[in-house]
């Protein structure tokens, strides 16, 4: 298949970009690396009016590291996060998850920030990203907001942000000291979408646990979480993960023991690293 017909616009400053977002009446839709855009356009289950490609607009291609924060710019690509060793020192739970995220050749092209924007429950950032508290920075021609995961995902590849919006950076705070991290996950191929899979954060005074491909969106057991502060083993902290899950389908039993496992596994390793 190929594309439906569409205007193309290449911007060069984010200003232009966001003015172009704000045409009233089309639908508008941003390319930066295309890994999940190119396929829905030639399967032309996406027909936008204009594309823009951010490509050109340098001031958003970045990944650094400022004081306590690592800040992750809309043109940062998932490769840039695996090959940082700032990144590697003080986020290696991020790091972690952008290694599994497809093939090399996927991770080269492709953007955190797209991934986070494309929303689909099953992918590894949005999952890591929600258990290190990351921030989510939105702009428009009407403004600017910042948004947490919890507010950003609200369904199956979908987020709150409003078709002139777009996510220019995200910003994750430097783990607790002395905090372990782990990320797991199990698909069927190498490379391939993960059927489930457990983000873990462990510390002597924090445990995060964030859960993918088990539900709508990116989940925080929050209640597991309690329990794990409370002393409870891996073995009960991850039973509590799985127990309020809504698992739909012949394989919900299979697939809610997956993830009761890799929880588990997650919160092990973590703590493990943690020397907790």
């Amino acid at each position: 298949m190929k594309p439906a017909s569409f205007a193309y616009e290449a911007p060069e400053t984010l200003e232009r970009t966001l003015g172009l977002l704000a045409i009233e009446g089309e639908d508008v839709k941003v390319l930066a690396g295309g890994q999940s855009l190119v396929p829905l356009l030639n399967f032309r289950l996406a027909r936008p009016d204009r594309l823009v490609d951010l490509n050109g607009v340098s001031e958003l291609a970045y990944l650094r590291v400022e004081g306590e924060v690592l800040r992750i710019g809309a043109l940062a690509r998932t490769g840039d996060l695996v090959g940082s060793t700032d990144a590697a020192r003080g986020w290696p739970l991020l790091v972690e998850a952008a290694r599994l995220v497809g093939h090399p050749q996927i991770r080269v092209r492709g953007t955190v920030c797209g991934s986070v924007a494309h929303a689909d429950p099953a992918a590894e950032l949005p999952s890591a990203l929600a258990a290190l508290d990351a921030r989510f920075h939105v702009r428009s021609a009407r403004g600017a907001r910042t948004l947490s995961a919890g507010e950003l995902f609200l369904s199956y590849f979908t987020t709150a942000l409003e078709p002139d919006e777009l996510l220019v950076e995200i910003e994750v705070p430097l783990p607790p000291a002395r905090s372990g991290a782990a990320f797991v996950e199990h698909a069927r191929t190498h490379g391939d979408f993960a059927l489930a899979g457990a983000a873990a954060l462990v510390s002597g005074t924090d445990v995060r646990l964030a859960l993918l491909a088990a539900g709508p969106t990116p989940i925080r057991a929050q209640g597991a979480e309690a329990l794990a502060l409370e002393g409870a083993p891996p073995s009960e902290v991850a039973a509590e993960a799985v127990r309020g899950l809504e698992l739909t389908g012949k394989d919900a039993d299979w697939r809610g023991a997956l993830l009761q496992e890799l929880a588990q596994r997650a919160l092990t390793i973590a703590a493990a690293r943690s020397g907790s």
